[in-house]
């Protein structure tokens, strides 16, 4: 693929991620609004899934690629480990979905189209950019646990936040109707699918570098 369809095609591949992110965004203010309740209280909830929070950086990767204004960010995003950390997140945000979420609700509408986007169509979409485009044959062994700093501050967050608001992200780490032990139990079994993820995708490097 020539360069600048390769361009192109990432191009696009950011604008469904941005637009996947202000669907979501604009549902969560319209819910807001039609209650009454705080705009800034939505966007605090808005950036308070781990969802968001990797859709952000899968979109944010994808506009650095096609960016063409050098920066620290643009370098930083663009280090084969760093992008190759969030495919590792954005794999098992559509897993975990897939798995343990799906069949708790049924989305309809502008719902629907937002819920596709961030848990099937960009995680899939990001993963094959990784494939194609990611320089490969620099991952280690050890930016393994670099990768998994970013889901267990995360999982840090999501209890301290639920703690305070009695409210929490996700239905799998409701320590008010789970407990703590089962919600550790929880946690535990989704980092051990993150680590199982990360080592396919290091042994996916090591391949396609051994082949090329």
């Amino acid at each position: 693929m020539d360069s600048a369809r390769q361009r192109r095609l990432i191009t696009c591949l950011a604008m469904l991620g941005w637009a996947g992110l202000t669907i979501q965004l604009y549902l969560i203010f319209f819910a807001r609004l039609s209650i009454g309740a705080s705009l800034l209280g939505g966007l605090v909830s808005f950036f308070s899934y781990f969802t968001i929070l990797t859709n952000t950086l899968v979109a944010t990767v994808l506009t650095c690629a096609v960016s063409q204004r050098e920066s620290a960010a643009r370098r930083w995003f663009l280090q084969p480990w760093v992008s190759s950390g969030i495919a590792v997140s954005i794999a098992v945000v559509g897993l975990a979905y897939n798995i343990l979420l799906r069949h708790l609700w049924h989305p309809e509408g502008w719902q629907f189209i937002a819920d596709e986007l961030l848990h099937d169509v960009m995680p899939v979409l990001f993963l094959g950019y990784w494939w194609c485009c990611v320089p490969k044959g620099t991952l280690r062994l050890w930016h393994l646990p670099l990768w998994m700093i970013y889901p267990l501050v995360y999982f840090i967050y999501a209890l301290l936040r639920g703690h305070l608001l009695g409210a929490y992200a996700y239905p799998f780490i409701d320590v008010a109707v789970l407990g703590y032990p089962q919600v550790l139990a929880n946690a535990g079994g989704i980092l051990v699918g993150f680590v199982l993820v990360g080592l396919l995708l290091i042994g996916l490097d090591r391949r396609k570098t051994a082949r090329s």
